[in-house]
């Protein structure tokens, strides 16, 4: 009998640690709900290792045909959606929505009438990041100055810049288009986040011939392949499937990746645009004249106020 006792002994430790262990997940879910549902917060859903390759992490962007979506179809959903954020303006219209592992993790959204109504530097493209609860994660704006600015440098070829802020940086991110551009070549953009003292610099290339352009490969500084932005080419609205290392798929880096795809819907005509100002502005019949939020976007922080 005294033989018998280790194995039993064994067997009854192992099945408590096992309904521990569930038990200590199950709560650790429920204080997840909890915590969401106080304080309006997202959490992205776990990555399940068993599915796809480890080395990467995967999102997609999948760009609206029509309004008749759940977030805004409704008599007094606008106005729902409204309450729940301050950067929710009045004027903002939901057009994509960003999905990971199979579940809706963002919402993209523009200023419908600032970018539709207006003309000349009244004509601003300002989008939106929000969470799956319309919390804020992050705005990017076109830059008109700076964009007219490197036009004019580079002889009337149309650089874009644009300003990124996120929920939880205190950097301003600006992204640009490269001058350096060739006829029938594919475009690029960079870009760099700071991490304490140090620096990443970043390149988005336009892979031409891929996709009619609609595809996208991010390198660092030194050309290594960080990401995969897939756009594919038989889909109503726009849609991307998208891949990060995950070494280097950091929050910040996240946000700005996803910010940028849905900024590829207005990106020709950003650049018409653009062109457009710096055009009226080299034969003098345009005068500039900058809005409030941006001309504050290159104010000096140092200032005295």
């Amino acid at each position: 009998m005294a033989q018998d006792a280790t194995p039993i002994t064994a067997k009854v430790l192992r099945e408590a640690q096992n309904a521990g262990d569930d038990a200590a997940a199950d709560a650790r879910e429920e204080a997840l709900r909890r915590g969401t549902e106080a304080t309006g917060e997202d959490i992205a859903p776990e990555v399940d290792a068993t599915k796809g390759p480890e080395k990467w992490h995967n999102f997609e962007v999948n760009v609206w045909i029509t309004n008749f979506n759940s977030v805004e179809f409704g008599i007094y959903k606008h106005q729902r959606n409204k309450a729940k954020s301050r950067q929710f303006t009045q004027d903002m219209d939901v057009y994509a929505e960003v999905k990971e592992n199979g579940q809706r993790t963002g919402l993209l959204a523009y200023r419908e009438q600032l970018w539709n109504k207006q003309e000349g530097f009244e004509r601003r493209l300002v989008l939106k990041m929000f969470g799956e609860k319309l919390n804020w994660r992050g705005t990017m704006d076109l830059m008109l100055a700076r964009s007219v600015q490197e036009t004019v440098g580079a002889r009337g070829l149309a650089v874009q810049t644009f300003a990124i802020n996120t929920n939880d940086h205190d950097q301003v991110v600006y992204l640009s288009r490269s001058a350096n551009k060739w006829p029938m070549m594919g475009e690029n953009f960079s870009f760099f986040l700071m991490e304490g003292e140090s620096i990443r610099f970043f390149r988005l290339r336009q892979d031409l011939y891929t996709s009619v352009g609609r595809d996208y490969t991010l390198f660092d500084s030194m050309g290594n392949k960080i990401a995969v932005l897939d756009g594919k080419i038989f889909s109503l609205g726009g849609k991307w499937k998208c891949k990060v290392l995950r070494e280097h798929g950091d929050k910040q880096l996240m946000t700005v990746l996803k910010m940028f795809v849905g900024m590829l819907v207005f990106n020709r005509s950003c650049r018409k645009h653009v062109a457009h100002l710096a055009a009226g502005v080299a034969r003098g019949m345009l005068v500039p004249k900058l809005q409030r939020q941006e001309a504050d976007l290159y104010m000096n922080p140092r200032r005295v106020r």
